[in-house]
């Protein structure tokens, strides 16, 4: 500011100041006004020509950054990167940035004349570290636009924590407020790299965030994480920071709980996880070496994505796309097993599979899970619109747990009526329900003797929908009280 103030005093020349003297060697010299008319031509009047050039508009730093100002603008809004990973003057691809920038020259003359080579060497601005710049300096001017939004209103806080590309623990922030107009705005300001995701470690980068940004605690309403261990950290510094587990959340942590609870289920998923890893990279190339048989499936998606831990609703979309491909994916679990550049271990590895999944066991597990995951994925998307309300929620979910209480009431004939259809479809052996069988994972010796009837219907269908509705009930009973 004060460089500022005088370069539009204008240039001057204190010649009748009293210069102060300094130590040059063994002397006290100091500056000579008469030395402004000797060196006129010199030191003077080279400082002049910097302060003029410094002071015209059009030479000016921010008159250069406008001319950027338009694709600088269009990668942040759009989430495009700027570098690219060769971004020389023989580069095919040098980045977004660059190539935007090259083609507004190239279809605006004013834009032309003041960037890239017809640019000054040392005002460019496509060098890595102004890039950067750019961006840093974007980002600080939209955080303080939003903070200005928020202003002393009251907020809300919703944070999540999850690993970025290099595997390093990460929190993001999402503020949501009433603005002035009185709508419910939510707005991103950042990412924080944690320590860990403890509760202790949350709390802390939080409170620096908080700090940085100037915002107090006392103003917070409100707090929404994916799990509930920070809620006592911070309701002890702000009794008014009120919490409520996600619906989603719960209803995944329900659905978790289940598969790993039950022994099958679990059995199950781990089967359907290795049918996903051998396949999915088998798939196409076998299509491509025309090895699977023609026919009905051909048009159909024919990959089977691999499934997030948390993220049931990728699990649901895979059972699906297993009933409706299963003869090919059959077809490439055989390829696999007799394939000799194979190693022996993938090759047990597919033999393996293939007997698991042609068993009545499996189908059995494979529609009702179907049947379960296509309730709780309808619910899923529910609850996660952006206009759902939590009285709506809720019943939302005792809608869910009726449909699964009828389940269990009514749907087991059904259930085994379409898994005995698709096991003949597909030449698999159905049981006969009255024999007796040794229960999956049990000793001859301590097992007691029960008929299939009774080990799928009561140990396998009823045990899942029982346990579904007790998790259900466990994880949302709180909510429905409210």
């Amino acid at each position: 500011e004060v460089r500022r103030a005088y370069l539009q005093m204008g240039h001057c020349q204190p010649r009748f100041h009293n210069f102060c003297k300094s130590k040059f060697g063994q002397q006290q010299r100091r500056f000579n006004p008469a030395w402004f008319n000797k060196y006129e031509n010199y030191a003077h009047n080279k400082a002049v020509g910097y302060c003029e050039d410094l002071m015209k508009q059009e030479q000016h730093v921010r008159t250069f950054f406008n001319k950027h100002s338009d694709q600088d603008r269009l990668l942040l809004e759009q989430g495009l990167a700027f570098r690219g990973h060769d971004e020389s003057d023989n580069s095919s691809n040098q980045g977004n940035y660059l190539r935007i920038l090259r083609f507004l020259a190239d279809h605006n003359e004013d834009i032309k004349k003041v960037t890239l080579k017809n640019a000054p060497g040392n005002n460019m601005l496509t060098a890595p570290s102004i890039q950067k710049d750019i961006v840093r300096a974007c980002s600080i001017e939209t955080t303080n636009a939003i903070f200005r939004d928020v202003g002393d209103a009251l907020f809300y806080v919703l944070i999540d924590e999850s690993r970025d590309a290099s595997m390093k623990e990460q929190m993001s922030v999402v503020l949501r407020y009433v603005d002035k107009n009185e709508f419910v705005i939510e707005r991103f300001i950042g990412l924080k790299h944690v320590t860990s995701t403890t509760a202790i470690s949350l709390k802390e980068a939080l409170d620096q965030l908080f700090s940085k940004h100037g915002l107090s605690i006392s103003r917070l309403r409100g707090q929404g994480y994916d799990g509930a261990s920070n809620i006592t950290l911070i309701m002890n510094e702000n009794e008014c920071a009120y919490y409520i587990h996600c619906f989603a959340h719960q209803l995944q942590l329900a659905i978790v709980a289940v598969a790993k609870k039950h022994d099958q289920v679990n059995s199950f998923f781990n089967v359907v996880a290795n049918v996903v890893n051998v396949v999915g990279a088998s798939f196409v190339e076998a299509l491509e070496n025309d090895d699977l048989p023609s026919g009905q499936g051909q048009n159909q998606e024919i990959t089977l994505k691999r499934f997030g831990d948390t993220q049931w609703g990728s699990h649901y979309g895979t059972l699906l796309h297993i009933i409706s491909l299963f003869p090919h994916i059959i077809s490439v679990l055989e390829i696999v097993a007799k394939d000799k550049s194979n190693s022996s271990e993938q090759r047990f590895q597919a033999n393996n599979l293939i007997e698991f999944m042609q068993s009545f066991d499996f189908v059995l597990s494979l529609y009702l899970m179907r049947d379960i995951l296509a309730l709780s994925n309808e619910l899923s998307q529910a609850l996660q619109r952006k206009d759902q309300d939590i009285l709506n929620a809720i019943k939302l979910v005792e809608i869910c747990k009726k449909y699964l209480q009828m389940m269990r009431d009514n749907g087991w004939d059904s259930l085994l009526f379409e898994a005995s259809s698709f096991c003949l479809k597909h030449d698999i052996d159905v049981p006969n329900m009255n024999d007796v069988v040794l229960p999956w994972g049990r000793s001859q010796r301590k097992a007691r003797e029960i008929s299939n009837m009774h080990y799928f219907r009561v140990e396998l269908f009823f045990a899942v929908l029982d346990l579904q509705l007790q998790e259900l009930n466990n994880r949302f009973n709180d909510m429905i009280k409210i």
